[in-house]
């Protein structure tokens, strides 16, 4: 099996409003358990990225969003790569999956970075949008 069959592809939902990012904890037990990040998961096989966005974001936190464009992408190691996808919250109505997520908060960017056990991959993202080429 070559390096590209084993790399695991994931979507992240990225949701801005009024300068503040939706993030989550993800609940104890489960990867990368009790660390702060955006919404995300993996991509199912044959599955497009902006249906895996939308999916992901409904199973993690309850919420319908819409996708509307990837902004970014990070390849970590040989085996990740993740599409970073802005979305926009159809319904304000959030219930997150308690076997996935332990909390929800609406941070600005130094509030993110500030959290305790931010995931790696979502400071970068930060530094990516520092000079907001990206048009969030």
């Amino acid at each position: 099996m070559s390096e590209l069959e084993r790399m695991v592809e994931g979507v992240v939902a990225v949701v801005r409003r009024d300068g503040r990012f939706l993030m989550i904890q993800r609940a104890e037990g489960i990867l990368a358990g009790g660390a702060w990040c955006f919404v995300g998961g993996s991509i199912e096989p044959g599955e497009p990225q902006h249906e895996a966005v939308v999916r992901e974001f409904r199973e993690e936190v309850g919420g319908t969003v819409r996708a509307i464009r990837k902004v970014w992408e990070v390849t970590r190691g040989a085996s990740l790569r993740l599409h970073w996808w802005l979305v926009e919250m159809l319904d304000e109505a959030l219930a997150p999956n308690p076997a996935e997520v332990q909390a929800i908060r609406w941070c600005t960017r130094d509030e993110i970075i500030a959290l305790p056990n931010v995931l790696a991959t979502n400071l970068a993202f930060l530094d990516a949008i520092a000079d907001d080429s990206l048009h969030l």
